[in-house]
């Protein structure tokens, strides 16, 4: 799916499928956040999970279920419009 935004620039294909299913099997690493393009975000996930020996990845896993359930849940559309046009990081 090809979709063009307001300032004309061509949009990728949605990955929301493929974000979905990393935020819940792999949520403590972030992997999703890569995904989407969001390294800062992902790495300071990533970086939660490792420097705290695991105590912060529990955190980090139930943000990024609950971010793989939201995206998941969202029609291609909407994920398009508001994680690669409005680049919203968090939820």
């Amino acid at each position: 799916m090809e979709i063009v935004d307001e300032h004309g620039n061509t949009i990728q294909e949605s990955k929301r499928v493929i974000a979905g299913i990393l935020g819940i099997l792999l949520s403590p690493l972030g992997i999703h956040k890569f995904v989407l393009g969001y390294t800062k975000e992902g790495l300071i996930m990533l970086l939660v999970s490792v420097l705290t020996c695991g105590i912060g990845a529990g955190v980090m896993g139930i943000i990024g279920l609950i971010e793989g359930i939201i995206y998941l849940t969202k029609s291609d559309e909407e994920f398009i419009h508001m994680y690669q046009v409005n680049h919203k990081g968090w939820f």
